[in-house]
């Protein structure tokens, strides 16, 4: 095996540009989402307000949203038209319309009513600005509610008692800040990692039968194929390992994510997916020997991981059929035993069924190198009826 981890070592020595296009594709992956997440979540989202009131409650209203500090007021529209036109263009992600005498139906104890619109094609702005205003609203609701209770000469328990009867204490475990950084970057980095893995290993597999270096390769291994294909790996299973590390110390030592569980725990599991990914480039490229066949085909499988794999949608909300698929993906099990050892900070006793799972690709690995020894036969047989 050592003779072919040298042959691969002067290969890649040779040809560093793709080995060095990846890694610099994935830093940009890094950093693109890191400086993308670096508030946690989006800060001030433009949104408007249609004032046909015009009074002091008006602006007053208008002041204390502009302090809020997820959105911002854009402009302030005297007719609804010029705030749909905006939002239609995407200037703004959603809108108030204050109805004309607001103040005085307050005065005289009545109950106005807004509009809030909200434009969802945009679902992260949109939702995001819904919820803001929409907190935002039940607010100033409540606020005015208190003052007409105190004219009415309610005492202050009276008004809470009235205003909110039931009161809840929240309990966000796991992030408290309700910061998007701990969601995204622990689960979406490590799947772009296993993604490119997946489409290399196949490539590097593939290309070996398009150059017509697979019998040198072979004779390297002594004959034998399964060690050809484990020596051909192990350099590229060490660097995407240490480029998986590296993200993980970005992660939880200059973010800050939150680890409450092992390190060297979860190091061993990014190794392990790794691993995993690879083993499923070498089925594929075994039983699609086109390159661009196997390419599309690992592209596909590749891309379906990053619904497959829960932290875009819940799993358990997919049909029993499409939960079953799930478990195909090694960055399915790599993301829950991150969330067992990095959020709940549980151990080897809880994470071992989805050790056990990345291990078991190891299956697929033998799979892919009997056929890939089935496909070199065909060819060693092709190339002796011609000579």
């Amino acid at each position: 095996m050592q003779r072919v981890i040298l042959r691969e070592l002067r290969r890649i020595m040779q040809r560093p540009r793709y080995l060095m296009t990846i890694a610099a594709g994935f830093v940009f992956a890094c950093v693109f989402f890191i400086s993308l997440l670096h508030e946690g979540q989006p800060q001030k989202l433009p949104v408007a307000v249609v004032d046909h009131d015009g009074s002091y409650l008006s602006r007053r209203l208008c002041h204390e949203l502009e302090a809020t500090p997820a959105v911002t007021v854009k402009a302030v529209y005297s007719t609804f038209n010029e705030a749909r036109t905006a939002m239609q263009k995407g200037e703004i992600y959603a809108f108030y319309e204050i109805p004309a005498g607001t103040y005085n139906e307050l005065l005289q104890f009545h109950s106005p009513h807004f509009g809030l619109y909200t434009n969802n094609a945009f679902l992260l702005g949109g939702s995001l600005s819904y919820k803001q205003l929409a907190t935002f609203g039940t607010l100033a609701a409540g606020a005015v509610q208190r003052e007409v209770l105190r004219k009415k000469g309610y005492t202050e328990d009276q008004i809470m008692g009235l205003i909110q009867p039931l009161s809840f204490d929240y309990h966000q475990i796991g992030n408290p800040w309700a910061s998007y950084t701990p969601y995204i970057l622990p689960a979406m980095l490590p799947a772009i990692l296993a993604y490119m893995v997946l489409l290399h290993t196949i490539f590097i597999f593939v290309q070996e039968q398009h150059e017509r270096t697979a019998r040198g390769l072979f004779k390297k291994a002594g004959g034998n194929m399964m060690r050809a294909v484990v020596g051909k790996l192990v350099p590229y299973t060490a660097w995407y390992t240490l480029l998986g590390l590296l993200v993980n110390l970005v992660i939880f030592a200059f973010v800050k994510v939150p680890m409450e569980g092992s390190w060297l725990l979860l190091c061993l599991h990014m190794l392990l997916m790794v691993a995993a990914a690879q083993c499923v480039g070498v089925l594929i490229a075994g039983c699609v020997p086109d390159r661009m066949l196997a390419m599309s085909v690992g592209a596909i499988y590749g891309a379906l991981g990053f619904s497959l794999s829960g932290f875009s949608f819940p799993v358990t909300s997919m049909l029993p059929a499409i939960q079953g698929i799930s478990w195909l993906y090694p960055i399915r099990h790599y993301y829950l035993s991150y969330l067992h050892i990095a959020v709940y900070g549980n151990g080897l006793e809880h994470t071992w069924p989805h050790t056990c799972a990345l291990l078991a690709f190891g299956v697929l690995l033998a799979v892919g190198v009997h056929m890939m020894m089935r496909q070199y036969d065909k060819n060693h047989e092709k190339a002796t009826g011609r000579a």
